[in-house]
């Protein structure tokens, strides 16, 4: 296992783990009506943006440097909000930086926009800074923000990319390459994103409804979020990390199921292996399984709020006898935050099962019948916040190529020995 010691979260709800948390236990959304001619686009749109003058600002405070992108100074922040809490030594050769991201800092360039002293794309391309148009020169500038010696590694695995950070975190520190990870997950919109969104006919012109009978597609979003990790064996032996930590990792899959490129599998066959994959490797983990399954307090689902989606994670949820488990979603209050989303979904579901807290689904109203071999299900919903007694919950995402993830979280160390 490995524990999260400090988190950090950057949205239109907030600059701090905490502003974002309460305002979401209170059912505030930061999703806002936009028009038209905002990022130039020719419709409006329905987002959640990051006030970008309060992050100047707020960035203006820690560094007199103005070279960096809007996402690179909100992983900044995010890192150094989570470090508050963490206290490590982000210099150190023990830690690791990951990067996720699914778009980085690239933006559309559109050739009618383009400065004058450039004739072509090319010229235009080759004088912009690197870190905007490469993912890998994107970490480094974070990175070296805090005078990290090590290469950091970048996760760009469409919308599961926060989750496959978590994972891959886990493997470098249970290989004891590390004592530290540090887990930036970080997308900013652009009319590049939204326009590829709009072509798809994806977009709701309303707050998304995950889950709900009549939903019809998706909000966007902006976050930038940070998890700072560490294994066990270096907290349980170190009593200021064992209070300083929030949760515990246990277990985490990825599965494709290449159905594809853009639509996920109608029966929600890669999510369904990632979930049956994550329940096995906690059976072989824990003697008393039965005892840590009925721990899960709640799923926090992809939940998109698209037709296609939500109905494949309902499949998935009851192909793998998890029905009875109450499901939420967090789109309709950050919006789909894309490489961000996994980082800042686990960290709000972590900071409420510290509360004893289930979280509503914001926008669900009525369930969708599901048919699986004559039978019909419902799937649990929370459509208002609830009380629980119990330490865990199974975190999903899905993405682009038919890509899954699954993890396994529990907050208390007592439930898992």
């Amino acid at each position: 296992m490995v524990g999260i010691l400090g988190t950090g979260l950057i949205s239109s709800l907030g600059f701090t783990t905490e502003e974002n948390f309460q305002a979401v236990k209170r059912g505030v959304s930061g999703i806002k009506y936009y028009e038209a001619e905002v990022f130039d686009l020719p419709e409006p749109f329905m987002a959640s943006l990051i006030d970008k003058e309060r992050l100047k600002a707020e960035f203006a405070k820690r560094s007199s440097k103005n070279n960096y992108t809007d996402l690179e100074k909100a992983s900044i922040l995010s890192v150094l909000s989570a470090n508050k809490e963490a206290k490590i030594d982000l210099a150190s050769e023990k830690t690791i930086f990951i990067v996720s991201t699914t778009k980085g800092n690239i933006r559309y360039l559109d050739m009618r926009q383009l400065d004058m002293r450039y004739e072509t794309q090319k010229e235009y391309t080759s004088h912009i800074s690197k870190s905007q148009i490469y993912l890998w020169r994107t970490a480094e500038l974070i990175a070296q923000f805090f005078g990290n010696p090590n290469t950091p590694m970048v996760i760009s695995n469409a919308c599961i990319s926060g989750a496959a950070a978590q994972i891959a975190a886990k493997r470098e520190l249970q290989s004891g390459n590390y004592d530290y990870a540090v887990i930036v997950g970080a997308d900013f919109l652009s009319k590049f994103i939204i326009s590829g969104f709009q072509s798809f006919k994806a977009l709701s012109p309303e707050l998304c409804r995950p889950f709900d009978k009549n939903r019809c597609g998706l909000n966007l979003g902006e976050a930038a979020a940070a998890m700072i990790m560490s294994n066990e064996q270096l907290i349980i032996n170190n009593e200021q990390l064992i209070m300083k930590n929030k949760g515990w990792l246990v277990a985490g899959a990825v599965r494709n199921d290449a159905c594809h490129i853009s639509a996920p599998s109608r029966t929600g066959e890669g999510s369904y292996r990632a979930l049956a994959n994550v329940l096995q490797n906690i059976s072989v983990f824990n003697s008393q399984f039965s005892i840590l399954n009925s721990q899960i307090a709640f799923i926090n689902a992809h939940g998109t709020a698209t037709p296609y989606n939500d109905a494949m994670e309902m499949n998935a949820i009851v192909r793998a006898g998890l029905q009875h488990i109450p499901v939420n979603s967090l789109k309709s209050y950050f919006g789909h935050t894309l490489g961000a989303a996994g980082i800042v979904e686990t960290i709000i579901s972590l900071r409420a099962l510290s509360e004893g807290l289930i979280l509503k689904t914001l926008g669900f109203e009525e369930n969708e019948q599901l048919t699986m071999n004559n039978e019909q299900f419902a799937l649990p919903v929370c459509s208002e916040n609830m009380k629980t007694n119990k330490k865990c919950f199974i975190k999903m995402m899905s993405g682009f190529g038919g890509v899954n993830a699954v993890l396994f979280y529990c907050h208390e160390y007592t439930n898992l020995h």
